[in-house]
């Protein structure tokens, strides 16, 4: 199961945590994914969506 919204195709990040040493380790960032009945093409699917997508009404949920 990847973390990447099926809508917006918003994935994880990747980066540095660095310490005040200047030592670096890598750290991921995740997207806030939900699993939500939604209808797709006229059908009800599950799929993940990021919030973002969710608020902004670019997923009809199913009721």
């Amino acid at each position: 199961m990847s973390f990447k919204c099926e809508v917006c195709g918003k994935g994880a990040l990747v980066g540095n945590n660095i310490s005040h040493a200047n030592n670096k380790s890598k750290k991921r960032s995740l997207p806030n994914l939900q699993s939500v009945r939604a209808n797709v093409n006229g059908s009800i699917k599950r799929v993940r969506v990021c919030m973002r997508c969710l608020k902004a009404g670019k997923v009809m949920k199913a009721a």
